[in-house]
């Protein structure tokens, strides 16, 4: 009996030393997360999103992005690493290109290049017959870890989220991985960087975001809308800016939607001037929990997988206007298509982005 208790006190010592002192890849920043306002006010709950139609992609899945290009054909990226090309009604699928990476954000070029965010890769340029170039991998000798978005301005002019400089995709098992590394630290080393194919420079235009995500430009292209995902906002920044640190308060850039009920993720232009984005995932109250707690963020990590606080599938995506203005809501609490990411608009649907969909889904504009 005493050997029995004696091994059963050293295995939980060994369980505490584990807990308290396994290395962990993350060095958790303090920060205070407002209180989760709920699904209240434009935000009410309802099933506006449920029963979406579904776009077979024969196999693959996570469309992340779709963009209905001048060719008149849609163009989606997935989980694969794929670019694919079909008719607005999935007909006619085909794989465009692969670039050996993983893209996430892609826009097009007044030459029909298509310029694609790759996540392992950096900002490329990949021409209508499929040759890929890199234009920019760095910004003053530092690479860019994790390309996340693109939006292509009329004067050529490339804005692009480098979502976090501390963990990058290749070397963190993938996109998702990093990504939930970055937000549970809150170090806030996302930035947006414009590249400039007259120069071909590189230069910083904000930094400090928690987990910098969507991109999408003013109507006038005088500003940017970025969505910081790990700290539940968008912001309005001025294109032309230098060096903005968001984390010290940002100043000229203006805070437009705060306190959100989900994790921002991706910014697409809609019709009548309105912005389409995604929330992937509801708040947690666990998770904001321990916002002021870094040690239990640090112990999260030792857990299995299975047991981190990840939220439950809550299908949502909102349309605002550029001065904040909420304008749409659509909801599907089941989470039955999951992980939406944001929204793209054409005269008579709506597809609906995905980061683990099986299909593409879509539904009729009412």
């Amino acid at each position: 009996m005493k050997k029995f208790a004696l091994g059963l006190g050293v295995l939980l010592l060994a369980v505490v030393a584990y807990m308290a002192f396994w290395p962990v890849p993350i060095a958790p920043v303090s920060w205070k997360a407002p209180a989760a306002p709920g699904y209240v006010g434009p935000h009410a709950v309802n099933q506006k999103l449920a029963g979406l139609k579904l776009i077979d992609l024969g196999g693959e899945e996570g469309p992340e992005h779709v963009v209905l290009a001048r060719d008149g054909k849609l163009y989606t990226t997935v989980l694969s690493g794929n670019i694919l090309r079909m008719n607005p009604d999935g007909s006619g699928r085909e794989v465009f290109a692969n670039t050996g990476g993983r893209v996430l954000g892609f826009d097009f070029d007044a030459a029909g290049n298509l310029i694609a965010a790759d996540a392992v890769k950096g900002l490329l340029s990949i021409s209508p017959d499929r040759k890929i170039t890199v234009l920019t991998d760095a910004v003053g000798g530092d690479p860019i870890r994790y390309a996340d978005a693109v939006v292509v301005a009329r004067n050529g002019k490339m804005y692009l989220s480098d979502a976090s400089t501390r963990f990058a995709p290749a070397r963190w098992g993938g996109t998702f991985e990093a990504s939930v590394l970055d937000i549970i630290e809150q170090s806030s080393t996302g930035r947006i960087l414009e590249y400039d194919p007259a120069t071909r420079g590189t230069r910083v235009v904000a930094k400090g975001l928690s987990f910098a995500n969507g991109v999408a430009l003013s109507q006038d292209e005088k500003d940017l809308f970025v969505a910081e995902t790990g700290k539940y906002r968008v912001w309005k920044i001025p294109a032309e800016a230098r060096e903005l640190d968001i984390a010290q308060g940002g100043a000229p850039a203006r805070l437009l939607l705060d306190n959100l009920p989900g994790y921002p993720d991706n910014l697409m232009r809609g019709l009548d001037g309105k912005i389409w984005m995604g929330l992937t995932k509801p708040r947690s109250p666990v998770v904001d929990g321990m916002a002021e707690k870094p040690f239990l963020r640090e112990m999260t990590l030792r857990l299995p997988r299975a047991l981190w606080p990840v939220p439950k599938a809550y299908g949502h995506v909102m349309a605002f206007t550029e001065d904040g203005k909420i304008v749409a809501d659509l909801q599907d609490p089941s989470g039955a298509y999951p992980e939406t990411t944001a929204v793209t608009e054409t005269a008579d649907r709506l597809y609906v982005q995905s980061l683990h969909a099986k299909g593409l889904g879509w539904m009729e504009k009412k």
